[in-house]
């Protein structure tokens, strides 16, 4: 079946809104501007300038309109806001949790596992993610920009075992169309690669980034291309969202989404459940729950692994197969991720 080509109406409300790149430019990035945007108190949220200058906070208006105001205990905000909790040293923390610096064989490729590699392509984000397992990564030595992606093209080359291309970052979706063109282009050209994953968290952050370009790009690409968003809770997925993944569901792209188990945003039940059936209903399956990658910053969001199994259980026993994520961890050094079940 061929795939469908998106041709948005000249007059329509996504063309009269402001552009992506527009919306980029404009995130927050200072706690106090964001605390005002949803009239809170800075005294809930003490000492987090600190935690703002070791990882700057970063979200833009798309996001932040999905926040509750006058609420600090949102599951959004606490995803996104600098806490003083981040500036306590944890053992068993560090700043590279699954070994991806020990992976990397050109500036910005990592190959970890048989048969793909990662292709850090930016270390800018539309948002940042306060349990963010690369918030101490050094991009500046370590992403593929374009002066470094004739390395990266060289190497994947000369590996035949390589099938599959995984754009990261950062976000590679913060990459304009024309960037994304090129690099898809010369990953074409590879006669053994026949997949291309992308993964972005825009399709949830900053849904207008999803262009009729992009889509059309993708869909006509000769690899097969899956796109994995990264939506943790079901208050993140609205009317525009749903309206992003819609236009790339129709045009054959294949939608999955991984999510960071949290605590004091999706622990509960009720949490997995609706947004295992908020994705379904915008066309996406639920693929991981990740257990929280130990970085360090990010002891506060963790859930125990026994309290994960049984919530895992008792989504087994509420949703079809299909509906239930499956729970992992990522291990540095081993071939791939690991089961909860197997921890």
């Amino acid at each position: 079946m061929p795939k469908t080509i998106i041709i948005e109406p000249a007059n329509s409300v996504l063309n009269l809104s402001p552009g992506w790149q527009q919306q980029l430019s404009q995130t927050i990035t200072e706690t106090s501007q964001l605390l005002q945007a949803l009239n809170l108190k800075p005294e809930n949220f003490a000492h987090h300038s600190e935690a703002n200058r070791q990882f700057k906070l970063k979200v833009p208006h798309a996001y932040i309109n999905k926040i509750e105001k006058g609420n600090a205990h949102d599951p959004l905000l606490l995803q996104v806001m600098a806490q003083s909790q981040e500036m306590q040293l944890t053992e068993g923390y560090n700043t590279d949790p699954v070994g991806d610096l020990s992976a990397n064989k050109t500036p910005g490729l990592l190959h970890k596992y048989h048969g793909r590699v990662l292709l850090i392509t930016t270390g800018s984000c539309a948002i940042h993610c306060r349990y963010c397992f690369r918030r101490h990564f050094p991009y500046q030595q370590q992403q593929a920009g374009r002066k470094q992606w004739a390395q990266a093209i060289a190497y994947i080359q000369q590996d035949n075992s390589i099938k599959e291309v995984i754009l990261s970052g950062g976000d590679p979706l913060v990459l304009s169309d024309n960037k994304l063109d090129e690099l898809i282009t010369q990953l074409e050209s590879i006669p053994h690669v026949t997949r291309l994953r992308l993964h972005s968290r825009l399709p949830v952050v900053l849904p207008d980034r999803i262009t009729n370009t992009l889509v059309n790009r993708l869909a006509i690409s000769r690899l097969n291309v899956c796109l994995v968003i990264h939506a943790n809770h079901a208050n993140e997925i609205t009317s525009p969202e749903i309206k992003a993944l819609g236009k790339l569901k129709q045009a054959g792209i294949h939608l999955l989404n991984q999510a960071v188990l949290l605590n004091g945003i999706n622990q509960h039940i009720d949490d997995q459940l609706n947004l295992s059936e908020a994705l379904y209903s915008a066309g996406v399956l639920p693929y991981y729950l990740h257990l929280l990658d130990p970085v360090q910053g990010a002891a506060h969001f963790n859930v125990k692994l026994d309290d994960a199994l049984k919530l895992i259980k008792q989504m087994q026993n509420k949703l079809p197969g299909f509906l239930v994520p499956r729970l992992v961890r990522e291990i540095a050094g081993e071939t791939g991720k690991t089961p909860a079940n197997e921890l």
